[in-house]
């Protein structure tokens, strides 16, 4: 029994001993943990103290810098002194100041200049841009064209008479405004248009250099998520695509070589379909104001088109894939047009015309891109080489039989982009009038030129930005026209391009 005791009382005083031994250790890892504790907390009131400081001089140096670009109160405000009406960078950069800006004053100045270079002040609440391209063209002509400086059509050459030049224009210079609404039973509104000095030349002297400014393109639309209603002055929707070039900006590039350009007064409804994550259908049906190619006799008066005489829009619709190919944006669209088209005298015929467009990339640096066209009477779209119907005499005598033209053309280009900067396009284009309605008269005339037979076009271009608003681009365009007596006529180009967009 005693023997007994005594174990007991070695076991209790070596649990009494572990109880002590862990009880301390409890004690130093709390205390340990306190002390970690108490440092964080130490660094974290540190770098307050350090944020707070950075803060409040950071607040210093703004409230600085809106003492500088804040514009003083004037009592009287003189017609002729607005220069400190708007905060700019030149106003921050003439202000007197006490000590050197810093680097992030002037980032901010930047910043500043920037916002108030995109406003443009309106009469309405809402926002309006300003953009545009200034750009000069630098040209040599190695044959003869009907026009200078972006001729779609080479002439014989006159006998002792000098042929080709070289010259230069900002003439294809572009200024645009777009503006954004308010919305419409839940569809964004929005507009923009787009203007040149493509218009012409004024009768004054040295009248060639000054531009007569003209509308190029003008654009309102309702946009629903899905759906949207379009109303503009632009290429046919049933033919969207158009070649690159800075070379011929004042009409699209290979115009009346297989390029259905012309910017025509149009309405359209698009409406989008959702088939997989990556892919939708869109359906395009709309009306277009049945403009045919005759010259205004007058630059005061509008007169009738034989399209606009028929009373009647052309009807149009357009169908179209977008997807991806090769992990990047690809389009197929298939479209078609009619309209009527009246010449007195009871002559009437139907223009027609189906569309084929594409884009696919190929690969990461190709992407190739086109389009193909049939119709009849569509020279006022931009197709049978400036020709819709043909006469076999005067076409106010009553006397005169009108034919239409059938026309069948397109073009292609192949992009190839190496970087972000750089660019090489190859492009060609024909239109080709059928020879069966050329033959269907002994003598033929039209309605501005005499009927060519056939009109191609192909350029090759490269195109540089070494920044996001400079371009470089050098262009060399070869032109195929052929006659009805079967003889081609060729014309050389060279186009110099520099452009600075805002």
């Amino acid at each position: 029994m005693e023997r007994l005791l005594r174990r007991c009382v070695s076991l209790s005083i070596l649990a009494v001993g572990l109880c002590s031994h862990a009880l301390s250790q409890s004690q130093t890892d709390l205390q340990s943990k306190v002390d970690q504790l108490q440092t964080s907390l130490a660094q974290t009131q540190s770098q307050l103290t350090e944020s707070r400081t950075e803060i409040d001089e950071l607040r210093k140096e703004l409230n600085a810098l809106k003492a500088l670009v804040t514009p003083q109160p004037k009592t009287e405000l003189s017609s002729q002194d607005t220069s400190g009406m708007y905060p700019t960078l030149g106003n921050v950069q003439s202000a007197p100041q006490t000590e050197p800006a810093s680097t992030e004053q002037q980032e901010l100045a930047a910043r500043v200049e920037e916002q108030a270079q995109t406003k443009v002040e309106s009469g309405s609440r809402y926002k309006v841009r300003l953009s545009g391209l200034i750009l000069m063209n630098t040209y040599a002509n190695m044959g003869r064209g009907e026009l200078s400086d972006m001729p779609s059509l080479a002439f014989s050459r006159v006998p002792n008479q000098p042929h080709g030049d070289l010259g230069f224009t900002f003439r294809q210079t572009q200024i645009g405004l777009a503006v954004t609404g308010p919305r419409v039973a839940g569809a964004l509104t929005s507009a923009d248009v787009q203007a040149d000095f493509f218009g012409g030349f004024p009768n004054i002297n040295y009248g060639v250099t000054a531009g007569i400014f003209r509308l190029r393109t003008a654009h309102m639309q309702l946009e629903w998520p899905k759906t949207k209603i379009v109303a503009e002055q632009d290429s046919p929707f049933i033919s969207p695509l158009s070649p690159t070039s800075y070379a011929t900006m004042g009409e699209s590039p290979l115009s009346w070589a297989g390029n259905l350009w012309v910017w025509t007064p149009q309405i359209h409804v698009d409406h989008r379909w959702t088939v997989s994550e990556s892919s939708s259908i869109t359906l395009q049906g709309g009306m277009l104001d049945a403009l045919t190619e005759q010259i205004p006799p007058n630059q005061f008066n509008r007169v009738a088109t034989p399209g606009e005489l028929s009373k009647w829009p052309a009807f149009a619709s357009r169908v179209a894939w977008n997807g991806k190919w090769f992990g990047r944006e690809a389009l197929f669209g298939v479209g078609g047009l009619y309209g009527q088209q009246v010449y007195g005298f009871g002559r009437n015929i139907d223009s027609w015309l189906g569309t084929i467009d594409w884009n696919f990339p190929l690969g990461q640096y190709f992407i190739l891109s086109g389009e193909f066209y049939r119709g009849q009477a569509i020279g006022g779209l931009g197709g049978g080489v400036w020709n819709s119907a043909l006469y076999n005499g005067p076409q106010n005598a009553s006397t005169t039989e009108v034919i239409p033209l059938n026309d069948i053309g397109g073009w292609s280009q192949l992009k190839f982009q190496p970087a972000k900067k750089w660019e090489f396009n190859v492009a060609a284009g024909t239109a080709n009038p059928l020879s069966s309605d050329l033959r269907e008269y002994p003598v033929v005339t039209g309605a501005y030129f005499a009927p060519f037979a056939r009109n191609q076009a192909m350029f090759v271009n490269s195109i540089y930005h070494p920044r996001s608003n400079l371009t470089f681009a050098v262009e060399y365009r070869k032109l195929r026209t052929y006659a009805l007596a079967g003889t081609r006529q060729n014309l050389d180009l060279v186009n110099l391009a520099i452009g600075v967009a805002f």
